[in-house]
């Protein structure tokens, strides 16, 4: 099946991203116009302040003992006073953001696990865990972090910004013409970094997505590892994905960093011109010594806000970057919707047709070619053959896990396309070679997909997997808490565990993946006897990979290269001295 470990980052235009983080944030309207008064009462307070730093100046008047202490401490104490109120506001202001990105978060990761759940399972077969991890995980903490700083550090600045100017403008006309030169060569640096920045931090989050796949997959095989000795390989490759891993952080952040110490430097220009041309106008008499006091002042109000846009203008792109793989997984294609006037498959029956089937993962590659079939009530159906042949991809549309190219599937003689999904797949139940156990009791995890089983029922499954007396000689019998995908408790007893609770469950058609070649015997014992208590009176279908296992089958499917090229019984193929009978021996030899 193919897999797409190296998604293409495909560009999307940011103005979209930052307008469908903008529909997030106005859920939450009235707090963001709480917020917006919080910053602006804090940073009016703020602006008063070089004001009254003038007046003070201008009462200390040239000369010894001409300085009026009174008009100096009067507009410290107001300054003082302006300042604590301000400092106030601006920690409410903070908290409050706080709350209102993790509010957005809380919806935009609640979207992201929503839409997992809608996704097709080729979707899964295309990306990697760990990328898709790295999305709901790392990605939207870039995204909380953005929104609970750096948008209340972007809403001061254009008040700040703007409230410098309009009082350095009531102060001197003349000499805000300093800044005619200097914020448009700001503008124009800062435009041409954001361009050459967006395209390395976007690629920063890919290569971010592959690590994490690549590490993923490590952890969940290090048995494997281990037992063929590849840790030095492993060690090989993991190397060459953190080198391009910090190369694509390097150059992100190299031409990130070099925006701020620019700008910066242009802002100490604009004030060294201040300083001589407003010493000149204090000389000529255009303006006291105070006015050029509070002129200087505000003109670091006005230059800081432009600076710190600046240096937070990688994280701004680190975001976006992030919000756009956020934003491409919600925009993935989700599972098509039921046929219109679909109707629900009752559970009873249980013949299944397949009618000259073709189907492949890729486009000109099919993996099942004019596949047919019958598989009448209550018979068990085994499918063997070669690792490739398709016997998986069956399994695969008979749930409907994907659709044929051409061909029909038929229950009870409908077209499965005509049948709701959820009808669909709750006729069968499952039990595949790889076990699937979650954080949770034992008596959660045998009633997983059956809401409402009573203790009694679940015992009963258990009894009739032959786990029950496990599961009693446990600390804690039913409610142990199994850790993550069971490891706590033997391979065999994760198989039976997944037995009861496919007959639990109860449908009337099974899929078995025979999972025992890798217990010993007498615990394949075991599950074979539990699984054919689970397989009376059901359309089974059994991929078969010990074919000593399906000698009592009632039609055994042979499948190579996407095709059915014999079927019968087991004494019937072995007659024919075909490819089974071939297979079969190989096994014994």
């Amino acid at each position: 099946m193919p897999r797409n470990d190296n998604p293409r980052e495909k560009p999307r235009d940011p103005k979209k991203v930052m307008i469908r983080l903008g529909r997030y944030m106005l859920r939450y309207k009235w707090l963001l116009l709480i917020a917006i008064i919080l910053s602006f009462g804090s940073n009016l307070l703020q602006l008063v302040g070089p004001m009254l730093s003038g007046y003070a100046i201008n009462a200390i008047e040239p000369g010894p003992g001409h300085v009026d202490f009174q008009q100096v401490f009067h507009y410290a104490g107001l300054m003082l006073c302006f300042f604590a109120i301000s400092s106030l506001l601006g920690y409410v202001l903070s908290i409050l953001m706080i709350h209102i990105s993790q509010k957005i978060v809380f919806n935009m990761r609640k979207d992201v696990f929503n839409k997992l759940m809608e996704l097709p399972v080729s979707f899964f077969d295309k990306y990697q865990t760990g990328d898709i991890l790295s999305r709901i995980s790392y990605d939207i903490d870039t995204v909380n972090t953005s929104l609970s700083n750096d948008l209340v550090q972007i809403l001061t600045s254009v008040i700040t910004v703007v409230g410098s100017l309009a009082m350095m403008i009531s102060l001197s006309p003349k000499l805000v013409l300093v800044f005619a030169v200097t914020v448009p060569m700001s503008v124009i640096f800062t435009r041409y970094m954001t361009r050459k920045v967006r395209p390395l931090f976007r690629n920063r989050s890919a290569k971010l997505g592959e690590l994490n796949g690549f590490v993923e997959e490590m952890v969940s095989g290090q048995k494997t590892i281990r037992a063929y000795n590849s840790e030095q390989a492993i060690i090989g490759r993991f190397d060459n994905f953190n080198d391009a891993a910090v190369e694509a952080y390097y150059k992100a952040d190299y031409y990130g960093s070099m925006t701020g110490p620019s700008v910066n430097f242009i802002n100490n220009l604009s004030l060294s011109l201040i300083s001589v041309f407003g010493a000149l106008m204090y000389l000529g008499g255009q303006l006291t010594l105070g006015n050029v006091s509070s002129f200087v002042l505000y003109s670091r109000k006005f230059s800081g806000p432009i600076n710190e846009a600046a240096n937070i203008l990688s994280e701004l792109q680190s975001a976006s970057a992030a919000a756009e793989r956020i934003f491409r997984l919600l925009d993935e294609p989700v599972e098509p919707a039921d046929a219109s006037g679909a109707i629900e498959l009752k559970h009873d029956g249980g013949e299944v047709r397949v009618e000259n089937v073709d189907f492949g993962y890729e486009r000109g590659k099919l993996v099942l070619q004019n596949l047919s079939l019958l598989a009448a009530p209550g018979k068990l159906i085994a499918i063997v053959g070669p690792t490739g042949s398709g016997k998986t991809t069956l399994i695969n549309l008979l749930m409907r896990f994907y659709d044929p190219n051409s061909g029909v599937i038929k229950i009870d003689g409908t077209d499965i396309k005509e049948l709701t999904r959820s009808s669909l797949r709750g006729s069968f139940a499952m039990v595949l070679q790889d076990t699937w156990l979650f954080n949770g009791t034992i008596y959660e995890n045998i009633a997983y997909g059956c809401d409402g089983a009573t203790r009694e029922q679940v015992e009963s499954a258990a009894k009739a997997a032959r786990i029950h007396r496990s599961i009693m000689q446990l600390p804690d019998g039913y409610d142990t808490i199994l850790t993550e995908d069971g490891v706590n408790i033997s391979k065999g007893q994760k198989q039976l565990l997944t037995i009861a609770r496919a007959m639990l469950q109860d449908a009337n058609m099974l899929i078995l993946d025979e999972a025992t070649s890798n217990v010993d015997t007498r615990t394949e014992l075991q599950i074979q006897a539990a699984m054919r208590k689970l397989m009376e009176n059901k359309t089974c279908f059994v991929i078969a990979h010990r074919l000593s296992t399906i000698q009592n089958a009632d039609l055994i499917l042979v499948v190579r290269d996407g095709r059915i090229v014999e079927q019968g019984r087991h004494e019937d193929l072995l007659e024919m001295e075909g490819f089974y009978s071939r297979l079969y021996h190989a096994q014994f030899e």
